[in-house]
């Protein structure tokens, strides 16, 4: 009998293993990823594209609206993470609090996001990346630097980074999330490098005018411009702190630490975007900062190019970690949606030494490699911030409704002032949605119908709930 019990026990212990991703990673290991999320292309590529083409001086306010906004999703997420636990993101929220055909539009919804994400970000990589062999006199033919349509017939860089990303994912989140860390610190300095030669640069007179657009107007050509336009923009600089939630299952303790990585770095990159706008606009006119990276820019119009030069290796580094974390967060979001049925149980695997879902590593990283090397993306980068939004709404009005149908759910991390703080989550995430173009709503629209026509023929057939 007792070799019975003791056969169970082990047979237990194997399933959870294959099935449930190994618990490694302290609440400063969360902060690090969702710094490293955020801390990339918006404060390096977006804040000079904002100002020169939609916000001027006023993308300072332009970055504090996308804040607020965030902040109360933010708060959201976190009640969700410390009464909900298991697996982390929108996805699982969703679930816990509207069931499975809104959960599954949510993962649909985030897949499209962190894919689309990964390879976006990985043709910026490339660009610096090739820039930097330039200089050194190494620089790549066009041919292996720029996809199909515009010429070339692959972004070789773009994919080879993905693709030596995961290797590092396949290596285990433990390490992931070290080299995470590193490359944190090394883009925290270039960023201290520039406010602390801006702060001794600022002329006041090109902050005039302030708000050169004013809050929102829609132009004869019919291109939207203002701070509330600028918002719509800057808002992908934010999208990295959902990725802490998708750690959850991997956090030590996830009630406690996901809660304080989300808000902590939040809060952080927050600060750090309001800083570096107000300086970067301070120390050059605005509509001088159109350009692919007008941190670097600056410094070398003030006459640093050794700071100029330093910012760039710090962009590299700092595209580099947002692709990692958003990287990990889309492998395991697929990993819970194929565990609750709702994808091919084949994806629902993990590797027994390392405890990361290979599979699905590998499959993520080939396709977006393919995707980044043969296709410019362009527009699609706007897909990201409209999914986003819809996800950020969805989880606000997740802790209004498990409110009301669980109040004795324990919250070890409560919202303030509920269901105002969440309400006003909704409003602000749908108010930026509205803001974005026609076009990618259509790309959405038709991307959601998609996932609903995969849902009613596979997904609702063979999940785990029903």
């Amino acid at each position: 009998m007792k070799q019975l019990f003791r056969t169970k026990a082990i047979a237990t212990k194997q399933d959870h293993a294959m099935h449930h991703l190994k618990a490694c990673l302290s609440k400063w290991d969360l902060t690090f990823l969702g710094v490293g999320a955020i801390i990339g292309t918006g404060i390096f590529v977006l804040t000079g594209i904002a100002a020169a083409t939609q916000s001027g001086p006023a993308v300072v306010l332009s970055f504090i609206v996308a804040g607020f906004a965030c902040a109360f999703a933010a708060l959201s997420y976190a009640e969700l993470a410390s009464a909900v636990g298991g697996c982390g993101s929108a996805y699982g929220y969703s679930y816990a609090a509207f069931g499975e055909l809104i959960a599954w539009i949510i993962g649909w919804d985030l897949l499209l996001e962190y894919a689309i994400s990964v390879a976006a970000v990985a043709n910026g990589w490339a660009g610096y990346f090739n820039n930097a062999l330039s200089a050194l006199g190494i620089g790549l033919p066009d041919a292996l630097t720029k996809a199909p349509k515009l010429g070339g017939i692959i972004n070789l860089p773009a994919s080879m980074i993905i693709l030596l990303l995961m290797g590092l994912l396949i290596a285990g989140v433990k390490h992931s999330a070290k080299i995470n860390n590193i490359m944190v610190c090394i883009k925290l300095v270039t960023i201290t490098v520039f406010i602390a030669i801006a702060m001794f640069n600022v002329n006041p007179e090109n902050w005039h005018p302030f708000m050169p657009f004013g809050w929102f107007q829609t132009l004869p050509d019919g291109k939207t411009v203002g701070v509330f336009a600028g918002a719509s923009i800057v808002f992908f600089a934010y999208v990295g702190f959902d990725a802490v939630s998708t750690a959850a299952e991997e956090a030590q303790h996830p009630q406690r630490d996901v809660p304080f990585g989300i808000v902590v770095s939040l809060v952080f990159c927050t600060l750090i975007y309001i800083l570096v706008s107000a300086l970067l606009t301070g120390v050059v006119h605005y509509d001088q900062l159109n350009v692919a990276s007008p941190v670097a820019h600056a410094l070398k119009l003030l006459g640093y190019n050794w700071a100029s030069a330093l910012v760039a290796t710090g962009v590299i580094a700092g595209l580099t970690t947002v692709m990692l974390v958003l990287y990990y967060g889309l492998t395991r979001i697929i990993f819970a949606m194929a565990r609750d049925g709702l994808l091919p149980h084949f994806f629902n695997n993990l590797h027994k030494k390392t405890q990361t879902p290979v599979r699905v590593i590998i499959i993520c990283g080939v396709i977006m490699a393919i995707i980044a090397g043969l296709f410019p993306l362009g527009d699609l980068a706007e897909l990201v911030n409209i999914g986003t939004l819809a996800a950020f709404v969805l989880v606000c009005l997740g802790v209004i409704v498990l409110r009301f149908t669980q109040p004795k759910l324990k919250r070890p991390f409560r919202t303030p002032f509920s269901p105002l703080f969440p309400a006003l989550g909704m409003i602000s995430c749908s108010a930026l949605m509205a803001f974005l173009p026609a076009q990618t709503w259509w790309r959405f629209l038709i991307w959601l119908a998609m996932g609903l026509v995969f849902y009613f023929l596979y997904s609702k057939r063979h999940s785990k709930l029903a």
